[in-house]
């Protein structure tokens, strides 16, 4: 009796064992399984985009929606930024030496040093500029030009009647002074989309130096926001001046002037110039073009 006890007993572990054998490698199995036959959900990606052309950017949009492009040149940790048309059609000519410009960098691409990148920005201004020559994005002929004074002097302003050389965080008054006239300087310092998009880009570019086309007076003037010029905005100005043949002035006096883009850009320490052409019609791209190598060969350093 007590032997078939203890066979019964050996029977039932046995059996047992066997069962949890099989169940064990049946669970590892379905857990082969299940790992190589079930799909992780893949994490979202973000789009990031990509321009159509990497050696163009829209940095912002106008009042009117107007892009406002900014063209790269070269690579380098040496960045150095032109700007023309921040007033628009008035200025015109302003917009077409910064068109010429960046036609002379795609044709000659040799002569940006290897350690600078050069960006141009034909037109701050687009919805002025348009008012007056009817395009923004590509060079025009004088003879798209409106012969309508009272055009020309509309075309100083963007969509929102706001002068935008007036509309910078440098003694920024809402009520702004140009020649004898009174004009907006916008409801607060950047109250305007064209301002914004060239601060925003100046805060991510971080240029070390800026070149501004302005008309007309004829000279090569500094910049600075009551922090006095800077040494490295002297060399700019008066090797800008020399190149050129344009004379070189510390300051603006003709009348004051407030929220001053350069003026803005020398209180971020940015050294900076307003180069103003002799008249309102004439490119003088041979002058410019000595002023600018001039620029590139000394940064090139």
């Amino acid at each position: 009796m007590k032997k078939t006890i203890i066979a019964i007993v050996v029977i039932i572990l046995l059996g047992a064992g066997i069962y949890f054998i099989t169940w064990s490698s049946n669970t590892k199995l379905m857990q082969k399984e299940n790992v190589s036959t079930v799909t992780p959900t893949p994490s979202p990606t973000v789009a990031i985009p990509v321009p159509a052309n990497k050696d163009m950017t829209v940095i912002g949009k106008s009042v009117e929606g107007r892009d406002i492009l900014a063209y790269h040149f070269g690579t380098g940790d040496t960045k150095l930024l032109f700007i023309g048309g921040i007033h628009g059609g008035y200025e015109w000519n302003t917009a077409l030496v910064a068109y010429e410009l960046r036609d002379f960098l795609k044709e000659n691409p040799d002569v940006i040093p290897q350690n600078v990148e050069v960006t141009v920005i034909p037109v701050l201004n687009p919805d002025g500029l348009s008012k007056v020559v009817g395009t923004t994005t590509s060079p025009f002929a004088k003879a798209d030009v409106s012969t309508s004074q009272t055009t020309l002097v509309s075309g100083r302003f963007n969509a929102h009647t706001v002068d935008l050389n007036r509309n910078f965080d440098c003694d920024w008054q809402a009520s702004a002074k140009w020649q004898n006239k009174t004009v907006s300087g916008g409801s607060e310092a950047f109250s305007e989309p064209e301002s914004q998009a060239i601060r925003d880009y100046v805060e991510l570019y971080k240029p070390n130096a800026v070149v501004v086309w302005y008309s007309a007076a004829g000279g090569v003037y500094a910049s600075s926001c009551h922090n006095g010029v800077s040494s490295d905005t002297s060399a700019l100005t008066d090797m800008y001046s020399k190149a050129s043949g344009y004379p070189a002035h510390e300051n603006f006096d003709f009348y004051e002037i407030t929220g001053d883009m350069v003026n803005w850009l020398a209180k971020k320490n940015i050294p900076a110039i307003s180069v103003l052409l002799t008249n309102h019609e004439d490119v003088e791209w041979i002058d410019n073009k000595a002023g600018i190598l001039a620029v590139l060969k000394s940064y090139s350093k």
